[in-house]
């Protein structure tokens, strides 16, 4: 009866880790996140504006705008990756990414490739800061000593991006209008 038992939480244990997402991979081979939306209520200028905006403004601080024409916005960008040990966490490396958003009018689509991972390392003062400036492609294969390492850095990749994805497609969602700053009025102080 234990044996089972013991096969059944076997073949249970096994389906779950298969039930993982994955990055799909692109004509050359590379790591993928891909997004098409149906967007009929806002216009493809609305949708170019906020890409912008959310590029520019949103994620000033990990993103850098490469390009931009009239129906597509190219940018690079970077996104921590945490490692949680229990309850604390701490940044294990950086994964930089290539973003392309393209819009027509009714849908846009837009996708992260050409994920590099840095590793991060502490220096002496404490702070984490990258080991190397070489990144190392999200496709590798790894060695048998850092599998279970690799898979935890996919795994965190991919909810990271996710989130980036949802958050983008929120973003272009809403009717946000870029406050402009008014004029303050001047005060003189020669008439009472």
């Amino acid at each position: 009866m234990k044996y089972i038992l013991f096969g059944f939480l076997a073949i249970f244990s096994v389906k779950l880790s298969a039930q993982q997402k994955q990055f799909s991979k692109d004509d050359n081979g590379k790591f993928i996140y891909y997004q098409v939306v149906d967007s009929q209520l806002v216009s493809k200028d609305t949708l170019l504006q906020r890409a912008r905006s959310f590029v520019n403004v949103v994620y000033k601080k990990s993103m850098k705008p490469e390009g931009s024409t009239d129906s597509s916005v190219l940018a690079k960008g970077t996104m921590v990756i945490d490692k949680t040990i229990l309850v604390a966490s701490h940044p294990s490396g950086e994964v930089s990414y290539n973003f392309v958003f393209e819009a027509r009018q009714g849908k846009y689509r837009f996708w992260l490739t050409d994920m590099l991972f840095i590793p991060y390392q502490r220096d002496r003062y404490g702070n984490f800061v990258p080991a190397t400036t070489i990144g190392v492609p999200l496709e590798r294969t790894p060695g048998k000593l850092g599998a279970g390492a690799w898979k935890d850095i996919l795994n965190s990749t991919y909810n990271k991006v996710e989130k980036f994805g949802d958050e983008f497609k929120k973003y272009l969602a809403t009717n946000r209008v870029e406050k402009t700053k008014k004029n303050a009025e001047t005060i003189s102080t020669k008439k009472w």
